[in-house]
Order: C-alpha cells, then sequence, then structure tokens
C-alpha cells in the first residue's frame, strides 16, 4: 500500500486507508493502472476502487460475505443460476482487487473447474443440454494462459449443443498488455460465437493502451460490451456516466449493464440508492441515444435474470 500511494503521490495522513491482514482480501493493482491515477489526488477514481479503507470492516446490516448465495451453487466450477447460460468458475485469479467486488469472499479452492484440467466441469456442462451460452468468469479468465483457454474452448466447442462463449474480464482495462497475438488467435479462429464483457467504471481507466486492446478485440469479430458498478464517488454522476459511454463507443464498446451494488461485506461505502441510479440514467436518456445507455441492474439471489431498476 505504501508503494501505492507513493506512485500517486498521496500522502498516507490525507486518507483513511489501511493494511489488510494475513487471510483479507489484499491489495492487488498493476502499475500500469497506477499510472493512469491522478497525482496527488486522495479522491482519486481509479485509487478509491483499489486501495483498501478502514470502512471496508465496518459490520453493516445487509452486507453479507456471499451476497449472491452463490457458495455450495457451483457443480465441478459450473454455476448455473439462469436459464440457457451457464457460468464456468475458470479460475481465482484476477489482475486487480476492485475492493467492492462481489466474489472477495469466495471459497474458490473448492469451485474452481480448471483444478481437475476441465474434464468434471465439461462432463457437467455435457448433461446440461438446454445450455447455449457458457460464461467464462473467475477470478478472471484471462489469467489463464493461451494453452488453457485454446484447449478449453476446443473442449468446449466439442460439446455440440453450446453455441456460444462468453468472457467476463477485467485485463483488457487495467492490464492490456494481456491481449496479445495468442489470444486475438484464439478469440478469432474458434468455431463458437464470442463476446467479451469488459468491466470498466470510469473513462479515466481509458488509456491508448487500453484503446489499443480493445480496437484489436473487436478486429476478431468479438462482440464487445461494458459492464459498470455504480460506485459512490467514483461514478455516481451523470457527466462521469456520460463520459463513460461515450469513450466505451469510442473503442468499439456498447454500454451493457451498470450494476447496483451487490451487499457484499467490506463495500458498503460504495453503496449508492437505487433512487439515485434511477435518476442518472434517466438523465443519461436525455443526453445520449439509447444504445449508450447502460441499463440498470440489481442482481437478486434466486430471480431467473438480472432485475432491470427504472
Amino acid at each position: 500500500m505504501r508503494e501505492l500511494l507513493e506512485i500517486v503521490q498521496v500522502d498516507a495522513n490525507c486518507i483513511d486507508a489501511m493494511q489488510p491482514a494475513a487471510g483479507e482480501f489484499p491489495l492487488r493493482v498493476p502499475r500500469s493502472y497506477a499510472a493512469r491515477m491522478r497525482k496527488g489526488d486522495p479522491a482519486d477514481p481509479l485509487l478509491l476502487q483499489v486501495l483498501p479503507l478502514h470502512a471496508e470492516r465496518m459490520d453493516v446490516p445487509g452486507f453479507a460475505h456471499d451476497p449472491l448465495r452463490e457458495t455450495g451453487l457451483a457443480n465441478q466450477g459450473v454455476l448455473k443460476k439462469y436459464r440457457g447460460r451457464a457460468l464456468l468458475v475458470t479460475t481465482p485469479a484476477c489482475p486487480v482487487h476492485c475492493r467492492y467486488c462481489f466474489r472477495r469472499h469466495f471459497p474458490y479452492a473448492d469451485q474452481v473447474a480448471a483444478r481437475d484440467r476441465w474434464e468434471p466441469a465439461l462432463r457437467t456442462l455435457r448433461g446440461m443440454t438446454d445450455v447455449t451460452e457458457v460464461i467464462l468468469s473467475g477470478g478472471d479468465p484471462l489469467s489463464l494462459t493461451n494453452r488453457w483457454i485454446g484447449e478449453l474452448l476446443h473442449l468446449i466447442e466439442g460439446l455440440g449443443h453450446i453455441d456460444t462463449v462468453r468472457f467476463h474480464t477485467r485485463f483488457p482495462i487495467v492490464l492490456p498488455e494481456r491481449v496479445d497475438h495468442g489470444i486475438l488467435t484464439l478469440l478469432s479462429t474458434n468455431q463458437l460465437r464470442t463476446v467479451m464483457v469488459v468491466h470498466c467504471n470510469h473513462a479515466n481507466e481509458i488509456d491508448s493502451s487500453v484503446r489499443a486492446a480493445l480496437e484489436a478485440v473487436a478486429r476478431t469479430e468479438t462482440v464487445l460490451l461494458n459492464q459498470s458498478v455504480l460506485l459512490k464517488g467514483i461514478n455516481d454522476n451523470a457527466d462521469r456516466l456520460e463520459s463513460l459511454s461515450r469513450a466505451l463507443f469510442s473503442c468499439g464498446v456498447l454500454p451493457y449493464y451498470i450494476h447496483l451494488l451487490d451487499p457484499v461485506r467490506g463495500a458498503a461505502h460504495f453503496d449508492v440508492p437505487a433512487s439515485r441510479g434511477t435518476e442518472l440514467i434517466q438523465e443519461l436518456r436525455c443526453r445520449l441515444p439509447g444504445y449508450l445507455v447502460p441499463q440498470l441492474v440489481r442482481e437478486e439471489p434466486g430471480q431467473p435474470g438480472k432485475t432491470a431498476i427504472g
């Protein structure tokens, strides 16, 4: 943490930061992402997404370790919550630890598909004949090597009833160097329809390297979408959300969802009321064409899909 504050030239006395204890959700942020933070600004919207604060230790009613009740749902790393889609928990690894992550307490050791080199997970998917789309999640699926990703895509192609694979990834935003020739080749040559949903919350996250990575992915004919989380002090005003939508579109990415915060323990200080989210979306509808206005949603355990708000 001291190193991060030195990079961004923020005095530790100006911010209520903490050092997570052993076993807690540690600080993790790539240097290239830290370089995009405004120097000397303790309220920088990129810094606040990754810097552990003492507010995380507050016990807030309604904020739980497993807000989406996912623990125990995974079968050999396969999570099926919605009709026609199944999510594969590919890895616990991520290039960045976002402090609002809804899986910050997830028991990955017991529920990662790659632990047994895919076969048990593929066996589970083989029995889900109603599933046509597999969502690669984690962690972050691009934490895997290109060889492992290629092997997995080949195995999914062989299932027969799957026609679409979707990557949920933060890599192109926080560590765009990961978008290398190997992953671009896999995206362009596999036989499945390919969708990549990136996660970007603020226009300042998009620099020339991010733009180049996203444009390279777009050239593989992969559908590019973005999902954000509505975060207090980071993107909870219309100007910032408008700038984000325009910046994404300039890179070939369409806004998809903006999520109300999942009530995970340790993230209550990021919470924005649903009423405020509705106001912001109404304002965006006055400023932007419809295809640049993300859908405001909440995920609720046990529901057949995302719950639209407003």
